[in-house]
């Protein structure tokens, strides 16, 4: 294939192509268009199929193969990172500064990137957490958010965003939590989009993609909102093991 697919704004939800279609180069880039509506974006996520552009650039779809995860029981953390993050005295809170975490991840450290998170996406998953489907993991020390991360949750997939760390290991201490979550079976997947070093180095691996849609499609049936966030802080230390 040597071009992608336009969509229009009033396309219906369901009207990208096939993800066998994406282009190889680069990686995964499926469609260009359409609109950040929730219903686009839901039914975008339980396809394999995320949003990644920078401002000043059309809205731009991908579904690259292989796909970068994290499966239960695969999170793994050094001896020091276990040590500082014990040591911190940090607490996880849910859902209590959605806004702050996406921000605080579109901020001057992604310069090198291009701002990817743009003010249009800052709204629309900012709607879809009003909605119920998009969630913060935030990690508080003396009552400041240090560190966090977000993504969607539909049904037992947790597809991730963006993390960030305003003290160090703090992102770590946030996917350390969802890693606690699948292996209660709270969630089945967690998916990490594009592989990284850093992701690789906590138990991220990649997986073809005609694989990851075989896992997501039964996981995210039925499509439902995940609602058992903890409702009081938690101290991080008692996600370790003694």
């Amino acid at each position: 294939m040597s071009r992608i697919t336009w969509l229009g704004p009033g396309d219906p939800a369901d009207a990208f192509p096939p993800v066998e279609a994406a282009l190889n180069e680069p990686d995964g880039l499926l469609a260009a268009g359409g609109d950040l509506s929730s219903e686009r974006l839901l039914y975008a996520y339980r396809k394999g199929i995320f949003p990644w552009y920078d401002e000043g650039q059309p809205l731009l779809w991908w579904s690259p193969d292989p796909r970068c995860v994290l499966r239960p029981g695969d999170f793994r953390l050094s001896r020091r990172n276990r040590r500082y993050i014990r040591q911190s005295g940090d607490v996880l809170r849910y859902n209590t500064a959605f806004g702050d975490v996406i921000r605080a991840c579109a901020g001057p450290r992604r310069s090198l990137q291009g701002t990817w998170i743009t003010t249009d996406m800052v709204r629309a998953y900012e709607r879809l957490h009003k909605e119920g489907w998009a969630h913060s993991v935030e990690v508080w020390r003396d009552d400041r958010l240090v560190g966090g991360l977000y993504g969607i949750a539909i049904g037992r997939v947790f597809f991730g965003e963006s993390m960030w760390s305003a003290e160090p290991n703090t992102s770590k201490t946030a996917l350390l939590s969802m890693a606690r979550s699948m292996d209660k079976g709270d969630f089945g997947l967690l998916d990490c989009q594009v592989l990284s070093n850093h992701l690789v180095g906590l138990g991220a691996t990649i997986i073809p993609r005609s694989e990851f849609l075989s896992i997501i499609e039964p996981l995210c049936e039925p499509v439902r909102q995940f609602e058992n966030w903890p409702s009081d802080p938690i101290p991080v230390a008692e996600l370790l093991p003694e």
